[in-house]
């Protein structure tokens, strides 16, 4: 068997085992799509502004979650903190959202279950929310109600 060969199937397995199983260091496998209902920009009920989308949970004015997984069926998604985060930079996040039916103009709420948590794993390990009680279940406190805007609304809010 030529060098050629050897190497070019030596090459090709390489590839192969490497696309189903490898990931660069310190990357994570790309964040499956969002829910559309969650994706835009929203201001929450105390007037804070955010712009999400399938890789990014900003927080204006300085809070960027870089979101790594949704877990759109256990609504949760995991994220890692920017690294010039004014809170917790680099650590890792874990917000869990829940559906409003009748508290019209918010539509869902989140829960900024924990975003302090060293590593990805301890993050999604962090217990899920009481969202029979929306009030009180996000660590006592209640979920942020968020409303979406419209490009006209959200400028006046950047």
């Amino acid at each position: 068997m030529s060098l050629f060969r050897r190497g070019w199937r030596g090459a090709t397995m390489v590839s192969l085992l490497c696309h189903s199983s490898c990931a660069l260091p310190g990357k994570m496998p790309p964040a499956a799509r969002a829910p559309q209902a969650l994706t835009g920009d929203f201001r929450d009920d105390y007037r804070g502004s955010f712009t999400i989308s399938d890789s990014l949970w900003f927080q204006r004015p300085a809070n960027r979650f870089h979101i790594v997984r949704w877990h759109a069926d256990a609504q949760f998604l995991i994220a890692q903190n920017a690294a010039d985060d004014p809170t917790a930079p680099g650590k890792w996040t874990r917000i869990d959202w829940i559906s409003f039916i009748d508290q019209q103009p918010y539509t869902w709420g989140f829960c900024l279950t924990t975003w302090t948590a060293p590593t990805r794993d301890a993050a999604q390990a962090t217990p899920a929310p009481k969202r029979d009680t929306p009030r009180t279940g996000c660590n006592g406190f209640p979920f942020t109600r968020m409303m979406r805007v419209t490009a006209t609304d959200s400028s006046a809010t950047r």
